[in-house]
């Protein structure tokens, strides 16, 4: 699964490999509120294929509008704004007060969308630099932490996973979730030195690794947009990782398991050189309480816990999975009010 981001791209190279006009439309600034968060891309056809989205919908129709009135004459880079008055902001779908700006860029071969996927396949972070004078175009490598840039004279744009997860364990559970954080621009790692996993894994562009996971949380180091997923079961696989990964600055480390087995986890790991701050750090039982049961409902339940985690937004105790089912198994728990999903 691709990165919406990335099937922009993909479509972007696919299109001008067969000889059709495109332009790839991204969003460069927001006031206000705004449905799309600046560097959405948009890729549009000459025949009024869109791929990506830049809007609730209402501005992907205005710009299909245009190139099937007009054609795709654009040579150069043009910035254009929605929803500057009021009218403009209901005819666009824009909430009171949003507005837009965009990037309408026409893709030729000095784009170098195909180099930039070339690079892409291999993990790397790019810094894509479009002069919005000539149009030219510059790729560099970009560092994690770099974010949109625009001038009167250049967008930076940048692409690749700009997110981490390491995933220890490679069983079912382990392929749903890696599945979906691709989708979500995340790089993932998955390692599992269990001899009877090492022929089952069969997740593209997910690689499993074969080493002592504590080994891979050290040689990877670990960041504040790394993730560390243990699931295991397994504590002489899952415990020295998460004691490596708790001591490290990644923005989530969690564990699967039982309440039970979470609070035998958490025990040993006292005995580790680990603070009270490193184990407070510690997600488990990971995940939501959606009343997940199935392997791929457990995976968005932990997938929207890191999403949180990662947004900064705060998790009221009511919806986590341990104080949730802690507050089911009391006594009058039909008092007792939970998330029906």
């Amino acid at each position: 699964m691709d990165s919406v981001d990335l099937e922009v791209l993909k479509t972007c190279a696919q299109w001008l490999q067969a000889g059709r006009k495109c332009e790839l439309v991204t969003v460069i600034k927001t006031w206000g509120s705004s449905p799309r968060p600046e560097g959405a891309m948009l890729a549009i056809c000459e025949d009024g294929r869109v791929v990506g989205s830049v809007s609730g919908g209402c501005i992907e129709d205005d710009l299909i509008e245009r190139v099937r009135n007009e054609g795709i004459v654009r040579l150069l880079p043009e910035i254009v704004t929605y929803g500057i008055s009021a009218d403009e902001a209901h005819r666009f779908g824009l909430p009171c007060g949003g507005t837009i700006q965009l990037a309408l860029e026409p893709i030729s071969e000095q784009s170098r969308i195909a180099e930039l996927l070339q690079r892409l396949s291999q993990h790397e972070l790019v810094a894509r630099r479009l002069d919005l004078i000539s149009g030219e175009v510059r790729l560099e490598t970009a560092a994690a932490g770099m974010s949109l840039q625009v001038s009167t004279s250049a967008l930076t744009t940048i692409h690749g996973p700009r997110w981490r997860l390491l995933i220890i364990g490679a069983g079912q559970l382990s392929r749903f979730l890696a599945s979906i954080a691709l989708g979500m621009d995340y790089q993932v790692t998955v390692c599992d030195p269990r001899e009877e996993y090492r022929d089952g894994w069969q997740v593209e562009g997910v690689p499993l690794v074969h080493a002592m996971p504590d080994d891979l949380v050290l040689a990877m180091q670990l960041d504040s947009r790394s993730a560390v997923l243990a699931l295991t079961h397994d504590p002489k696989l899952d415990d020295l990782a998460l004691m490596e990964a708790l001591k490290s600055p990644a923005f989530y480390v969690g564990a699967i398991g039982s309440r039970i087995n979470n609070a035998k986890r958490r025990e040993r790991l006292k005995e580790f050189d680990l603070t009270d701050a490193d184990l407070a750090k510690l997600h488990g039982p990971v995940g939501l309480y959606i009343g997940s049961k199935t392997p791929a409902e457990i995976a968005i339940s932990i997938l929207a816990e890191m999403t949180a985690v990662k947004n900064n937004v705060f998790l009221p105790k009511e919806i986590q999975v341990q104080h949730a089912k802690s507050a089911a198994a009391q006594p009058h728990t039909a008092d007792v009010c939970l998330p029906e999903n």
